[in-house]
């Protein structure tokens, strides 16, 4: 397949991958999508749907796939990131060498790498020896391919590149805006998936609004402190990659690490909510990262704990609970 000068390679086919693909293809560039799946590809490309983590959206007629890696990458002028938080360094080391040198990368992914405890453009940067941009905020596939208002924040270093992508990426129903803190962005896009699995197991619990209320606001609370001792801008946090992400993803019932927390407080186990789950819900492994983060860090994370404790440490939701109401007594905003 030919594809035109300075396309644009979207790595990834799941559903945000695919969203993104068609959104800009629809804009008029010159689009391919690499999917790992065998044959999802094809059918993307013979059919412009995406069966598999998109069914019963039609995509943009203009938009290409490819099975092949080195295929999608080798000219691309723009280079986004879509692979699940886990896969990103297996997949982008076997491509590094065929990437172009002028290329510029934008990361569309969120978590923290297992071991490294590196955020998805750490882990970018450290293979491909460049910067990275970061796309993140309150964003769920379906409502973007289906055009609905959304508006996202573009976390860039340098100011050129930024308007650069900006325009790059924003149309009438998408709104871009952007931002410079590249750590700040990420973390909140990671950190919020654990908190989202914490609010879907009070609503499977029938904890009511108030705890729900009171998990958004102290769950923000614990996601900046741990932002801030890794340098990033307390600011961040308020804005739509921080607090606005977090809202949607903890009561949003696309979300898919809400509705794992909300099968867990109905009693059901981990290993059947993952295994009937044809997506990644990266707050899974991130919860066992961002706790291993916040010991890192020595910073106290009680939430994130409590994630952890319930999902790897076969703690009961309930008793998960408890431990959170009963904690020592204090200030509200002791520390700032």
């Amino acid at each position: 397949m030919k594809y035109p000068t300075g396309y644009i390679a979207v790595i990834g086919a799941g559903s945000w991958g695919t969203t993104l693909a068609s959104l800009l293809a629809e804009k008029g560039y010159g689009v391919v999508l690499w999917a790992y799946e065998e044959g999802l590809a094809e059918q993307i490309e013979a059919n412009k749907e995406n069966p598999v983590y998109l069914p019963g959206e039609h995509l943009c007629e203009d938009l290409h796939a490819t099975g092949t890696l080195c295929e999608a990458v080798a000219h691309a002028r723009y280079i986004i990131n879509a692979v699940p938080t886990q896969h990103i360094r297996t997949v982008f080391s076997g491509i590094a060498f065929s990437v172009k040198d002028d290329a510029i990368v934008v990361s569309a992914s969120k978590g923290i790498e297992m071991g490294t405890l590196k955020t998805p453009s750490m882990v970018l940067r450290e293979v491909l020896g460049r910067p990275v941009s970061v796309l993140s905020g309150p964003s769920f596939a379906r409502e973007v391919i289906a055009k609905l208002p959304t508006a996202v924040t573009l976390a860039v270093e340098e100011q050129k590149t930024a308007l650069l992508l900006q325009e790059l990426f924003n149309t009438d129903y998408f709104r871009v805006y952007t931002h410079d803190d590249i750590t700040g962005v990420e973390i909140g896009g990671a950190l919020k998936n654990v908190i989202a699995i914490a609010s879907g197991i009070g609503d499977g619990l029938g904890l009511g609004h108030d705890a729900r209320a009171a998990l958004i606001t102290r769950g923000i609370s614990e996601i900046a402190r741990l932002g801030i001792s890794m340098n990033a801008k307390n600011v961040t946090f308020s804005g739509l990659s921080g607090l606005g992400d977090l809202v949607l993803t903890c009561t949003g019932p696309l979300s898919r690490n809400y509705t794992v927390g909300y099968k867990l407080g109905q009693g059901i186990r981990l290993p059947e909510i993952v295994s009937q789950t044809p997506s990644v819900a990266e707050g899974v492994t991130t919860t066992q990262s961002a706790f291993e983060l916040s010991r890192k860090q020595g910073i106290d994370m009680p939430i994130i704990e409590q994630v952890y404790l319930t999902l790897y440490k076969d703690k009961s939701p309930i008793e998960a609970v408890k431990a959170l109401m009963n904690r020592s007594l204090k200030s509200e905003f002791d520390g700032y």
